[in-house]
């Protein structure tokens, strides 16, 4: 297989889950490796970023993985796929099964993997200050503009994925994000300040896994809990009688040279989202981890590096 092509096709194998056909042996294929992903003169920038910044080297490398099978995102596909196979009893029907396992290969295709992957490409495009290009994206300055957003420092295109981390909800019912592992170096190296739940979902910026993939690189638990999260914020700010518009009621502008694959997925996951709300819920004691997406296919890998406007 070319380097660079991502092989993970959930329906391809035999097995059984819940009535529906699941796959198990040889599931995940060949996976593109970095220099694969970003060209090489890319890999060479960020070999310079970190020569001169070396307090970045950690969390460069730990970004690194995320076209490799040791990536969070890549993991939690996988894990997604033995929790359908194994603990098929953990999902409520036959339907809740056959809906994870389209969505987790819909998330597998290498062009959507690919556009996915933008987002941390982009937190190293932003860490490098102008030496990388951002991916499928505008400038950051443009998209707050666009989205009378706020800025909530780098790596604000990872908040909310469950990938790099999760909301943590306090005794007082605020709710900050708390990152995973290496990834809370984006405090530390960067400065930023705690994110807070009711700000973010008021005013947040355009990110792909917020805008576009989040139905496909999320577990049912996890947008079961995203989405009770953003209802309870919306009530507490109406008993507060003050206006509270979802983080999720509409996508952000931000995108440039997605894929079409990405834009007909996404259209489609709103009739998803609609349409299964009540009959394919995942049981409540699912302790599926966290989620994913990746990059990258030979067709997308020229189209890769944009810089925007």
């Amino acid at each position: 297989m070319p380097a660079g092509v991502l092989q993970l096709n959930p329906l391809a194998a035999e097995g059984t889950a819940g009535g529906v056909n699941v796959a198990h042996n040889n599931v995940i294929g060949d996976v593109p490796v970095f220099a694969a992903v970003v060209e090489i003169d890319a890999v060479m920038a960020i070999d310079k970023i970190i020569a001169a910044k070396p307090s970045y080297a950690n969390l460069i490398n730990e970004f690194r993985k995320d076209a490799t099978p040791q990536g969070p995102m890549y993991l939690a596909l996988v894990d997604r796929l033995k929790t359908v196979k194994n603990q098929p009893n953990m999902f409520a029907n036959s339907q809740a099964i056959y809906d994870e396992l389209l969505n987790i290969y819909q998330a597998a295709d290498p062009v959507l993997f690919s556009d996915a992957l933008s987002d941390p490409l982009n937190v190293l495009a932003d860490m490098s200050e102008g030496q990388l290009p951002r991916v499928n994206s505008l400038s950051k300055s443009q998209s707050i503009k666009a989205n009378n957003a706020q800025d909530f420092g780098t790596g604000e295109q990872l908040i909310g994925n469950p990938s790099y981390g999760h909301w943590n909800t306090g005794s007082n019912g605020m709710s900050f994000w708390a990152w995973y592992g290496m990834y809370s170096m984006m405090g530390d190296v960067f400065g930023s300040r705690r994110t807070n739940y009711n700000d973010w979902g008021r005013s947040r910026n355009y990110s792909y896994y917020n805008d576009y993939g989040r139905t496909r690189y999320s577990s049912p638990t996890q947008l079961r809990n995203q989405n009770q999260l953003d209802t309870r914020t919306k009530k507490s700010f109406q008993s507060r009688g003050q206006k509270y518009t979802s983080a999720y009621s509409k996508n952000r502008t931000g995108a440039s040279s997605l894929s079409s694959q990405s834009k007909t997925a996404q259209t489609s996951a709103n009739r998803f989202r609609s349409s299964s709300a009540s009959k394919s819920k995942y049981a409540k004691k699912s302790n599926v981890s966290k989620n994913a997406s990746f990059r990258n296919s030979k067709s997308s890998t020229s189209r890769g590096f944009r810089r925007g406007k």
